[in-house]
């Protein structure tokens, strides 16, 4: 199963991809991941995406593909793998088209966790961190037994800077900007499912296992 999963940030893409790859025994490979290995293993592209980044630019798309190409090239990858945070724009989805028939591959479906803004700007601005042990409360959805304070260690709880309604708005803006018109790209490939996230966490998944059905 070769899955690609696209969602704007708050949809539970997270929560959601530690499922995913569970049932069907595939690697989640997030972009992230990739740079902070490659840098740590100092390989020439890891060098090559530092750079930029300690420069405080933004990684080309050249460097990005090239980076997700070494990992699919994995062998943990030949069952298959679950793509996060790539590709975030058409150009890198072209990319990682040409990429993947180079190697005999193509992607089965992409998940497509749809939430309202309105939705998740309210579960971002909920959110609370606890400044002891870092344990993740929410004001409405899940909230400490004691308001301000972490029931597992008793420490403050805070929100973070970039959990205000005005940083998340536009932290979602910009995600749509860039993104949804990956929905546009793989619908019209017949290989975009719509998920709704507004569900409870075990429904979504559901939801999720049925779109996908038994392929491999």
């Amino acid at each position: 199963m070769r899955l690609v999963l696209l969602g704007p940030p708050g949809a539970g893409k997270g929560t959601q991809a530690i499922s995913i790859v569970q049932k069907y025994g595939i690697p989640h490979i997030s972009t992230g991941d990739i740079f902070r290995k490659n840098i740590k293993e100092g390989t020439q592209l890891g060098k090559k995406a530092k750079d930029y980044m300690d420069k405080g630019l933004l990684v080309p798309d050249e460097l990005v593909v090239d980076l997700v190409k070494s990992r699919l090239a994995e062998d943990d990858c030949k069952k298959g793998f679950l793509l996060d945070g790539f590709p975030r724009t058409v150009n890198q989805a072209d990319e990682l088209d040409k990429v993947l028939e180079g190697m005999g591959m193509d992607i089965d479906k992409v998940v497509n966790i749809d939430v309202d803004k309105e939705i998740l700007v309210k579960r971002a601005v909920g959110r609370r961190m606890c400044r002891g042990c870092g344990a993740a409360y929410h004001i409405e959805f899940n909230p400490p037994k004691e308001d301000g304070k972490c029931d597992l260690c008793g420490g403050e709880l805070y929100q973070r800077d970039d959990d205000t309604k005005e940083t998340v708005s536009k932290r979602i803006e910009v995600y749509l900007d860039q993104t949804m018109p990956l929905a546009q790209y793989y619908s019209q490939k017949g290989i975009l499912v719509d998920i709704d996230g507004q569900q409870s966490i075990d429904k979504v998944l559901e939801d999720i296992v049925k779109a996908l059905g038994s392929e491999s």
